[in-house]
């Protein structure tokens, strides 16, 4: 009897370890966080999270824990591209962590828009880029940590559908380290424009789940 009492403890120690803080969100703080996901975020970024606007990144099918991050970075004030600067800062200011988790859950659940193609040569350059990367100019390829079709990670964003614009302007605040992320500003630093704008549009053409 005892050994099966321990058996059982330890089973639900190990459940209750694969537990994730998603699932501890309770129905008010989710239908809390849709109600502000339609109401307010959606003017930047869309309809459960598939941006119109360029500039604007789309945030359906994203990674939970990537969106949480960068929420708590937001908040945190740790983030310093000019939109984190110019809007996130304030707009994540209010968020307490069970929100943050709650719209982050939302938005990871949301179905990608299509991809958007328009120069099929600048996407295969891209692609290639993406795949191998720039041996002689030192740049690794994207696919080592974005993984094969810009899905992404938990760690890692997905890049897959998102507009180049926003690529572009990330990859510029990488390569001067404005947003400061080691591992980005060692990739972006060599890039040159024609290189950053072919794997923006590559990404960009990608699409779906």
């Amino acid at each position: 009897m005892k050994t099966t009492t321990v058996i059982i403890g330890a089973a639900l120690l190990v459940l209750g370890a694969q537990r994730s803080p998603a699932d501890e969100i309770s129905p008010e703080a989710q239908s809390a966080a849709q109600h502000v996901a339609v109401t307010t975020c959606a003017i930047c970024h869309g309809p459960q999270g598939r941006s119109i606007a360029p500039k604007f990144p789309m945030l359906a099918g994203q990674h939970r824990p990537y969106l949480v991050a960068q929420l708590k970075a937001f908040k945190g004030q740790t983030r310093g591209d000019p939109d984190a600067l110019g809007y996130m800062w304030g707009m994540a200011a209010p968020l307490d962590d069970e929100m943050i988790e709650a719209l982050a859950t939302y938005y990871s659940v949301q179905k990608p828009g299509p991809g958007r193609a328009v120069d099929a040569a600048e996407i295969a350059r891209g692609a290639d880029i993406y795949a191998k990367g720039v041996a002689e100019e030192g740049i690794p390829p994207c696919i080592a940590c974005h993984g094969p079709g810009a899905a992404g990670t938990d760690d890692f964003p997905r890049l897959a559908g998102q507009h180049a614009q926003y690529l572009l302007k990330q990859l510029r605040s990488f390569q001067s380290n404005l947003r400061n992320v080691a591992v980005m500003h060692g990739v972006a630093k060599e890039l040159q424009g024609k290189e950053m704008s072919a794997v923006a549009a590559y990404l960009e053409s990608l699409g779906g789940a």
